[in-house]
């Protein structure tokens, strides 16, 4: 079997790499540092040059000006951006649109794609629910709308003709602040989830700030009685389960960039840090408790290229797509947990200095560690796939 990426996959990485060699993982006060978040906007610099560099249309048909490419494609990208802390809703943003490609009605894709691809309309999604631990499609309901419910409130955008009525509170929802439209899942009264692509400004829509482990911007959406037409609210059968297992698997190549990344920095540190005269990294329990984060490092990527080649080629297998998924980011969260504790040990008091930037990685890393559920869920959630599935 050939496991190597194609021409195409790979001239996206050198693509990345070229946008992201300029940035610095400290662009952004500390989040040790900065009371609240470290920044009200995304990094616009950044986001301009991914949309001149065609970055943001990736996974897009060139019918919608995009580069036609997979999940896989997308990944490699999300491992780069890891690796400099990139602060741009790339994930999110990329992961939408190609929900929208893949399910929505064409006029609406139509619509939104071309914009999306060229950095105009920026995409985000509501994935946590009300608390994090639910499913948070149950987190809102959608309802047909009532004729007789009336118009707009506080001179809100009217929306014409039949559609949905959507109640309920997201929270932790990345860059909502800026995004133009917020994927928000929910649930109909026959229990069917559906997915909604909801204007920020969408009268009946209220953002609460709240602040992420890493110092960024989040918001609590709520919604009360917030009107969106019919073309806006996707229906089709597993909608929603893909989005939310495509931005499980995007976390997860966060999680490995960030942590190859990691692991270099400390390769470096210890290889001139000396002791008795001797580089760190030539005592033998520093070799092996690095050595063993190597091992977390390649056991994270093959799971994660196993969940990204189901979701971009639609294969079959014994479990669902999710039982990879799963599988991947339970690596990922417990593998980026052990590599920046290592990191930290292994750097001693200069990896807690606020002008080096290890805290910062550290900080992040918690943070994706938990986003979309820790080891723990998934282990459930796979445990679950495995009982409804019995191998052998």
């Amino acid at each position: 079997m050939d496991f190597t990426f194609t021409e195409e996959q790979r001239a996206a990485v050198e693509a990345a790499r070229a946008v992201f060699s300029d940035v610095a993982p400290d662009r952004a006060p500390s989040p040790a540092l900065t009371p609240g978040a470290v920044a009200e906007d995304l990094d616009r610099e950044l986001w301009h040059e991914l949309a001149r560099t065609d970055l943001l249309g990736l996974t897009l048909s060139p019918d919608h000006g995009g580069a036609g490419l997979d999940p896989i494609a997308l990944c490699l990208v999300l491992r780069e951006s890891a690796k400099v802390l990139a602060r741009v809703p790339l994930l999110e943003s990329c992961a939408v649109a190609t929900t929208i490609q893949r399910y929505a009605e064409g006029g609406l894709a139509a619509e939104l794609l071309p914009r999306v691809g060229n950095g105009e309309l920026i995409l985000t999604a509501a994935a946590n629910g009300r608390s994090g631990h639910d499913p948070a499609e149950l987190a809102v309901t959608a309802r047909p709308f009532d004729e007789g419910e009336g118009g707009p409130r506080d001179g809100g955008a009217a929306v014409d003709g039949p559609g949905w009525v959507l109640d309920g509170v997201q929270s932790a929802v990345p860059w909502a602040r800026v995004a133009d439209r917020i994927a928000v899942p929910a649930h109909t009264a026959r229990g069917r989830a559906v997915l909604a692509l909801v204007p920020r400004t969408r009268d009946g829509v209220t953002l609460a700030d709240q602040v992420s482990t890493s110092g960024e911007l989040l918001a609590e959406v709520r919604l009360d009685a917030v009107r969106v037409e019919a073309r806006e609210l996707i229906d089709a059968e597993g909608c929603w389960d893909w989005l939310r297992s495509l931005l499980t698997t995007g976390t997860c190549a966060l999680a490995l960039g960030l942590g190859e990344r990691v692991l270099a920095m400390t390769a470096e540190y210890t290889g001139r840090r000396e002791q008795f005269g001797f580089p760190v990294a030539t005592f033998q329990a520093v070799a092996m408790q690095a050595a063993d984060r190597y091992i977390d490092l390649r056991a994270m990527e093959a799971t994660l290229w196993q969940a990204a080649w189901r979701l971009s080629a639609d294969a079959g297998g014994p479990l669902p797509a999710a039982g990879d998924v799963a599988v991947a980011k339970i690596w990922a969260s417990d593998g980026v947990r052990r590599v920046v504790q290592t990191a930290q040990h292994l750097h001693g008091g200069f990896g807690a200095d606020t002008d080096y930037p290890l805290h910062r990685f550290h900080a992040w890393a918690k943070q994706i560690e938990l986003s979309l559920g820790p080891a723990a869920a998934h282990e459930e959630a796979l445990g679950d796939l495995l009982a409804a599935h019995p191998l052998g």
